[in-house]
């Protein structure tokens, strides 16, 4: 197939200008697109934006289908009303040329789960039914990240093969209790991936509407300690004892490295894959 030759910039939101620690889907990425457009370029290439896991690597992700939360402007939930002046004021205190992962996170984490509850205070019918239907329509995929995510938080970060094996191997007896325990953790993360979706779909047509193509990146595997391993184990190499990858995905000594790499991503069960027709899975 043609195409058209064009030229753009590999940027991730990451690396744009905030005052905030990190850069997100505010201002300064609309600023971009406009850069892009005055200079006569076509593409804003992008890295993964989903929700990174250990290292923050946006390769190695709690998701293959959420964003990351990190992402959201804070500014666009101020001017929403979600959050007070005052919230960003205490956030104006990180560098301007590095992002501070340690601190930036819970810093912004403390913001979100702030206008996650004003959210469900003030938000308006029309609102509630928009966030509503985000939430059934994607309700294959979100409904098992946000528990994840939860229960997660529920056990201080640690990965999900480390968890109580009951809720490991998601049993359903398990499932059921931590469903009522984290109702409200698991409804704030619909919340973030909703207003992800909405700051992100915003962003991407303001670049179009400027002539701007957005091309967007995935890995090759997931990571190990995902929802997605986590709701399909088994579409991936998983040890039935120890919950670990019993295969494990890398490359061969190369001029990188004499020993070669193992990435930690389990590889996919190509035979159950197939046997479901190549159409994922069905979770517990």
């Amino acid at each position: 197939m043609p195409f058209q030759r064009a030229s753009g910039v590999i940027l991730h939101p990451t690396s744009l200008p905030s005052p905030f620690g990190i850069g997100d889907l505010g201002q300064a990425a609309y600023d971009f697109v406009d850069f892009l457009a005055d200079t006569g370029q076509q593409i804003w290439q992008l890295l993964p934006l989903g929700p990174t896991g250990h290292g923050n690597s946006p390769y190695m992700c709690y998701s293959a289908m959420a964003g990351n939360p990190m992402l959201i402007s804070l500014e666009a939930l101020r001017e929403q009303g979600l959050l007070p002046a005052e919230a960003l004021e205490d956030m104006a205190h990180f560098p301007e040329d590095v992002v501070d992962y340690a601190s930036v996170l819970p810093a912004r984490q403390y913001c979100l789960e702030k206008a996650a509850a004003v959210f469900q205070e003030v938000a308006d019918s029309d609102t509630r039914l928009a966030f509503q239907k985000f939430c059934d329509e994607r309700a294959f995929w979100l409904d098992d990240y946000a528990l994840f995510m939860a229960l997660k938080q529920a056990h201080q970060g640690a990965s999900w093969h480390q968890w109580d094996r009951t809720i490991a191997c998601r049993e359903a007896e398990a499932m059921a209790h931590w469903q009522q325990k984290l109702a409200v953790e698991i409804q704030d993360q619909k919340f973030y991936q909703f207003e992800f979706y909405q700051q992100w779909t915003k962003l991407r047509s303001y670049a179009n509407e400027r002539h701007i193509q957005i091309i967007g990146d995935m890995p090759i595997y997931v990571a190990h300690d995902s929802a997605d391993v986590w709701a399909f184990p088994e579409n991936f190499m998983i040890d039935g004892e120890t919950l670990k990858p019993s295969e494990m995905a890398g490359v061969p000594p190369d001029y990188f490295s004499e020993t070669g790499q193992l990435w930690g991503n389990p590889t996919y069960n190509w035979d159950e894959v197939e046997r479901q027709g190549f159409n994922g899975g069905s979770s517990a």
